[in-house]
């Protein structure tokens, strides 16, 4: 079985946040320097984060919640509407795939098991993939608010398969690659050009662990694989 990430694996997504991120400092300029901007954003993300997960409208209620604090409770109307129009804005950015990811599923499904494993929030999930056009391709998709080990087992488990039957194929290190090594299944990393604070970890290396700089290479490292 080869499952698949979503975001920044397949398509574009990260790099639309990071442009919101930027887009909030500007807006709120006029309370602090660029760096103290973000850093307070990214503090009210990881505050919010048990309760509200990840995704576009967590993201947005952090915007609000930091621009509320930054201005002591005295943010501006218009600033709070365009934090909205800016959340908003974010929930449906243009689907962009990345080169080779149609062309690699397409290789890939007449020979092998194919899934598909994302985090976040179900509706922007949902809406993600039905805009990418890649759904038909998998056999499963499952989207889930955290990608650890215990995540993991319930999948392989869903799949009816074991750890060593198991190949993750994802750009965050964090959660695609280290908790499936832990149970002992395949990884192959394929580093994105862009990446959450959140998701930034030590890359260490591991006996099941590939290590690949576009999907155009994974089919031929599969079928190596027998």
């Amino acid at each position: 079985m080869v499952c698949f990430d979503a975001d920044d694996t397949l398509w574009h997504n990260e790099e639309y946040y990071q442009e919101a991120e930027q887009r909030f400092c500007e807006l709120l300029s006029d309370y602090g320097a660029k760096q103290d901007l973000f850093s307070a954003l990214f503090a009210q993300e990881m505050q919010n984060m048990d309760l509200l997960g990840y995704g576009s409208k967590a993201f947005t209620i952090s915007m609000i919640e930091a621009a509320l604090r930054l201005t002591q409770d005295q943010l501006p109307i218009n600033l709070l509407k365009q934090l909205i129009a800016l959340g908003k804005e974010n929930i449906a950015p243009p689907m962009v795939l990345f080169p080779q990811a149609e062309t690699c599923l397409q290789q890939l499904q007449p020979h092998f098991r194919l899934a598909l494993a994302t985090k976040g929030d179900l509706r922007d999930q949902e809406r993600k993939l039905e805009r990418s056009g890649l759904g038909h391709y998998f056999e499963e998709v499952f989207i889930v608010s955290e990608k650890d080990t215990k995540s993991y087992q319930k999948i392989m488990h869903r799949l009816g398969i074991s750890a060593a039957e198991f190949m993750m194929v994802g750009n965050s290190f964090k959660s695609d690659i280290l908790p499936v090594l832990a149970l002992g299944g395949r990884a192959v990393y394929i580093p994105s050009a862009v990446l959450w604070l959140h998701e930034q970890v030590e890359i260490t290396e591991h006996p099941n662990l590939h290590t690949l700089t576009g999907l155009n290479q994974l089919p031929e490292y599969v079928n190596t694989l027998g």
